[in-house]
C-alpha cells in the first residue's frame, strides 16, 4: 500500500478492471511489488489475474486494488494509490469492502509488513484492527519470492507479517 491518510476530496471514479487494463496492471504491480507475484501467509498469488478495482482520476488510471474472496472472507492482496492525499486509497478500500459485503463476506483482511508503518496507520484510520503478528513470516515468503528485500521502508528490517481485519 502506498499513500497518505491526510486526504482532500477529489473526484475518483472506480471500475472493475477490463482487458484493456492488463498491461498497465502488470506494469504497476511489477514496479510497486517487484513482480505480479504477491506472497501472503505462505501463499503466492498472481495478482494480475485476481479481481481488481481500478481508480480513475480525470482520464488517467491512478490506483489499483486486487483481492480474492474465499468463503465468507475477502483478502485484499494489493493496494496502490498513484496520487497521494486525494482519497484514492480510501475509495479503493471502500469499494473492495462493498464488493466483499455483496459477496456475503463477513471479514475483509490483509497482510502488510512490519516496516510499513504508513500502511498500518492508513488501515487503522479506516477501521481495520491488528489481529496477528506473524513473527519472521518473511523468511518463508522469501523462499517463495526471493526478491522480497531484507530491509524495507525507513531502513527497518522486514521480518514479520502484520494481519489486519475489518469485520463487515
Amino acid at each position: 500500500m502506498q499513500g497518505n491518510d491526510d486526504e482532500e476530496s477529489r473526484a475518483v471514479d472506480l471500475r472493475q478492471r477490463t482487458e484493456d487494463d492488463s498491461d498497465w496492471i502488470v506494469e504497476l504491480l511489477t514496479k510497486e511489488w517487484g513482480s505480479t507475484k504477491i506472497v501472503t501467509r505462505g501463499n503466492t498469488w498472481t495478482a494480475d489475474e485476481l479481481p481488481a478495482v481500478v481508480a480513475i482520476t480525470g482520464d488517467e488510471r491512478t490506483g489499483l486494488a486486487t483481492y480474492r474472496i474465499d468463503g465468507d472472507s475477502c483478502e485484499m492482496i494489493s493496494l496502490n494509490s498513484l496520487m497521494e492525499n486525494i482519497g484514492i486509497g480510501t475509495a479503493l478500500v471502500n469499494e473492495v469492502k462493498r464488493r466483499a459485503k455483496v459477496a456475503g463476506c463477513k471479514r475483509l483482511w490483509l497482510i502488510t509488513t512490519n516496516d510499513n508503518l504508513k500502511a498500518i496507520r492508513f488501515y487503522q484510520r479506516r477501521g481495520f484492527v491488528l489481529v496477528a503478528v506473524h513473527r519472521n513470516a518473511l523468511d518463508e515468503s522469501r523462499r517463495l519470492k526471493p526478491s522480497i528485500p531484507l530491509v524495507g521502508l525507513d531502513g527497518i528490517p522486514m521480518r514479520d507479517e502484520i494481519e489486519m481485519e475489518l469485520i463487515l
